[in-house]
């Protein structure tokens, strides 16, 4: 690996370790640890960005994370343990920590139906937070879904989350896409209606259209991203919005309306 390459993966570490909560001496001194094995606080020094005395108080808060064992001799010696031991302790923790948020969080949400009028018109951004959203909308359907969408994001999760609306009696409706897209729909989707799309999404940098009982809609467009996350990226940005008089809502009700009326006669 070249020099750069390596300044770039540390660099990289070090950052992901501080989103993950460590300080940034803690963060230095594991990614040295990392890479030298193990050694003492002044071996840490020589490496990374981290005064000696400044090693012992970070090493301190590894140990106490679990990320680095120490050896009671003199001077004292740590030892990191493997990126694998890490990435499965980090997973562990981040997911106890999302199902805490989510219970406190759901103990601390108003009563209100979620599916009533969000006034004014809304945005989300970033592609996985994008399909979430329409996910969400598609799960609230009574009656009908109308999709036009790019077929780089549509998901797995949304083509299931279609065919779970499909089965409780919504009535889909989805934009004409390629062959083998239709032909993967029609398995999972196998109720599905197919209708023209709008325009030739390859001129456009547009994204999806989706309108829910023709109450609910979003619309996004591709962006360009640099692929990281956390928060990144940001490849994607929509627009969403519901009620019947919502400013958004009534403009794509109104697109969608002449495409799909004699299809419903």
């Amino acid at each position: 690996m070249s020099d750069d390459s390596s300044d770039r993966a540390r660099s990289t570490a070090i950052r992901q370790l501080r989103a993950l909560g460590l300080s940034t001496y803690a963060a230095r001194t594991f990614v040295a640890l990392i890479s030298i094995g193990e050694g003492t606080a002044q071996d840490v020094s020589d490496v990374a960005d981290v005064p000696r005395t400044r090693v012992y108080d970070a090493a301190d808060e590894l140990v106490e994370r679990g990320f680095v064992d120490v050896k009671q001799s003199k001077p004292r010696r740590y030892w990191a343990i493997s990126t694998e031991t890490a990435g499965r302790h980090f997973r562990q923790e981040y997911d106890h920590r999302v199902t805490a948020l989510t219970n406190a969080l759901d103990r601390l949400e108003s009563p209100p139906d979620r599916s009533t009028e969000q006034r004014g018109v809304w945005t989300v951004t970033g592609r996985d937070t994008v399909t979430e959203r329409v996910v969400e909308f598609i799960s609230t359907a009574n009656d009908e879904v109308a999709y036009m969408t790019v077929e780089e994001v549509l998901t797995e999760e949304i083509a299931e989350s279609l065919s779970t609306a499909s089965d409780r009696g919504v009535s889909i409706r989805l934009a004409e896409m390629s062959q083998s897209t239709e032909n993967r729909l029609d398995r999972t989707v196998p109720g599905a209606q197919l209708f023209e799309s709008l325009w030739d999404w390859s001129d456009t940098p547009a994204g999806r259209l989706l309108m829910v009982d023709q109450e609910k809609t979003l619309v996004s467009v591709l962006v360009p991203g640099d692929g990281e996350y956390p928060p990144e990226p940001r490849d994607e940005t929509a627009i969403w919005g519901t009620g019947r008089t919502n400013s958004l809502v009534v403009v794509l009700r109104a697109l969608f309306t002449w495409q799909l009326d004699d299809d419903r006669e």
